[in-house]
């Protein structure tokens, strides 16, 4: 295991771009336990459906789109960690992938509870 977070961390940019990123889900997570109190029971989350109940779900499914980030995470880390010793270029550009997919789960989260709230 020291070995895998060593590949990461001689590569400075990798490392902050997860840093960041850790952060961010930190942050989410922080900014719905505030707010937790303030929703609603039902809020809507699927956008993607059609209109109707089918895009609501319960107050603790705000938590959905962060889980599914935190996987995809710990999933990247590993990746990267492995992928590092033979091709870095494509390690960083999974740590930028990971750094842009935060940033836009974080929007996602802050959005969805302005408008709710």
């Amino acid at each position: 295991m020291k070995k895998f977070v060593s590949n990461i961390r001689t590569d400075k940019l990798t490392f902050r771009g997860f840093i960041i990123s850790f952060f961010l889900i930190f942050l989410a997570v922080i900014y719905i336990l505030i707010n937790y109190n303030n929703l609603p029971p039902f809020i809507p989350i699927f956008n993607q459906l059609p209109w109707g109940e089918q895009r609501l779900t319960q107050t603790a499914g705000i938590f959905i789109p962060v889980i599914v980030f935190a996987v995809i995470f710990i999933f990247n880390i590993i990746y990267t960690s492995v992928v590092y010793e033979k091709n870095p270029l494509i390690a960083r550009m999974i740590a930028a992938t990971t750094l842009i997919l935060s940033v836009i789960n974080f929007l996602f989260i802050v959005r969805t509870i302005l408008i709710i709230i």
